[in-house]
């Protein structure tokens, strides 16, 4: 899996000009899923953006979780991730989940962070929607599980 984290101060998803999701300060979570990721990853991603410090403690230092500032998180499924763009100018995406695949971890990771007590905003999975975002910072992190397999069991 490759999520896209932003840290924003507020966000927004729209599809067909009404607005589906919405949150305050807290997280938009770019979620891309690979055609061989499994709830292990799903499992991996959540306690690393739940454990993500980056806002700014009572000392102006990066050092708070979400939980500590009562944030929320946009999720948006966007398997446009995992384009391969080496050859030629038009991307491939044949390394994405076929939505079959993509959809069930796709949910399961929004449930995931739900029992962690984050409140989560969606997109709708497959449609074509528009994200408004204020990046807040801004502080853009990015985790790839493929690229770190052998952190997977801390």
């Amino acid at each position: 899996m490759r999520a896209v984290v932003q840290r924003v101060s507020s966000a927004q998803v729209t599809v067909d000009n009404s607005i589906i999701g919405q949150i305050n300060q807290g997280f938009v979570v770019l979620l891309g899923i690979h055609q061989e990721d499994t709830i292990a990853d799903v499992q991996y991603l959540v306690k690393k953006i739940t454990q993500l410090r980056v806002f700014e403690d009572a000392d102006g230092k990066m050092n708070d979780s979400l939980a500590a500032i009562h944030g929320g998180i946009l999720s948006i499924s966007q398997f446009t991730l995992y384009a391969q763009t080496k050859k030629g100018n038009r991307p491939s995406f044949v390394a994405a989940a076929r939505p079959e695949v993509a959809e069930p971890l796709y949910e399961a990771f929004n449930q995931a962070l739900r029992e962690q007590n984050i409140p989560v905003a969606t997109g709708m999975f497959g449609a074509h929607m528009q994200v408004s975002l204020v990046n807040d910072g801004p502080v853009t992190i990015i985790y790839d599980t493929r690229e770190n397999e052998t952190k997977k069991k801390s």
